[in-house]
């Protein structure tokens, strides 16, 4: 038994003539009726009687047409499903970022896309101080906001947000109602630090060297922002950070004060393979971001 011979019962049913049936099918007359006495003999049974206005069901035809439609609106179902995967509709996409991402951008256009797309799971995945672009290149994600600097090579990449940076102090600092600092006014202090990401993430991040050409005070490690803030809250040292962690990680015992004089944080959207979702997505973010396609060369490292 084929589904297409399931499709021509179907069809006989609905004309009520096999003369029409087969017109509505581009097939020949006796073509069709050659494929019912085959249907009917693999059976064994008769599925229509024949009159001269047409056919009609037996009995056991209405049964077994019943069957068939349902069998034939399943198979255009799987061949629908194969459809939305094949453009990109259906599946998962896996979208890497580090503590607060690109800001409210990052969720907008998980939203947006979501919506646009239903029959996608948007699956958020945060990893910590700088490893967004080793995920990307182990495919642990399909599509990160990346932090730079970062090393972007062999990745396509976009700039898409930029945000200022501002110092995480402990509630009680001097500093911590003051409407803004300048990066000399905390250069003294002891500065969270991290090992787990690249040297030349850790000093941009730093501001390493100072204005003045000294180095940071370096303070303790940390392997996440938790853990960061954790230190900072009870006084052990500062932190530099983007702004919307301001929003994203407020808390007691902690104070965010603008930083006045340092360079802003730049994110890119970058990605290893592209494909219907990952252009897609990218599409969403363009558009809430307000930028245009780019081929330009990924930034390196500074």
């Amino acid at each position: 038994m084929e589904l297409r011979q399931l499709r021509y019962l179907a069809a006989i049913a609905d004309a009520g003539n096999l003369g029409r049936a087969a017109e509505a099918l581009y097939v020949s007359q006796p073509a069709l009726s050659y494929a019912l006495r085959r249907l009917e003999a693999e059976l064994g049974v008769r599925l229509f009687d024949r009159h001269p206005g047409g056919v009609t069901p037996t009995p056991a035809g209405r049964d077994v047409i019943a069957e068939a439609r349902r069998t034939v609106r399943q198979a255009d179902r799987v061949v629908a499903a194969a459809e939305r995967h094949r453009r990109g509709q259906t599946g998962v996409l896996r979208v890497g970022f580090e503590a607060s991402g690109a800001g409210e951008l990052t969720t907008r256009a998980r939203a947006e896309f979501a919506g646009a797309h239903p029959g996608v799971r948007v699956e958020p995945k945060r990893f910590d101080w700088g490893g967004e672009t080793a995920a990307l290149r182990a495919g642990q994600v399909d599509v990160a906001f990346v932090w730079l600097p970062a090393d972007l090579g062999g990745l396509h990449s976009e700039i898409v947000h930029t945000e200022p940076r501002v110092v995480g102090l402990p509630a009680g600092h001097p500093l911590a109602s003051a409407e803004g600092v300048s990066i000399m006014d905390v250069k003294d202090e002891p500065l969270m630090w991290t090992e787990r990401a690249p040297r030349e993430w850790v000093d941009w991040w730093a501001v390493n060297p100072r204005p003045d050409g000294s180095a940071p005070r370096w303070g303790p490690t940390n392997d996440n922002v938790e853990e960061m803030l954790e230190q900072v809250a009870e006084g052990t040292a500062i932190c530099f950070a983007p702004s919307s962690m301001a929003l994203y990680y407020a808390r007691p015992g902690l104070s965010w004060v603008p930083l006045t004089d340092v360079e802003p944080l730049r994110v890119a959207l970058a990605w290893a393979d592209g494909g219907p979702l990952v252009e897609a997505f990218a599409a969403v973010v363009r558009a809430l971001a307000g930028v245009r396609r780019t081929s330009a060369a990924p930034p390196r490292p500074r």
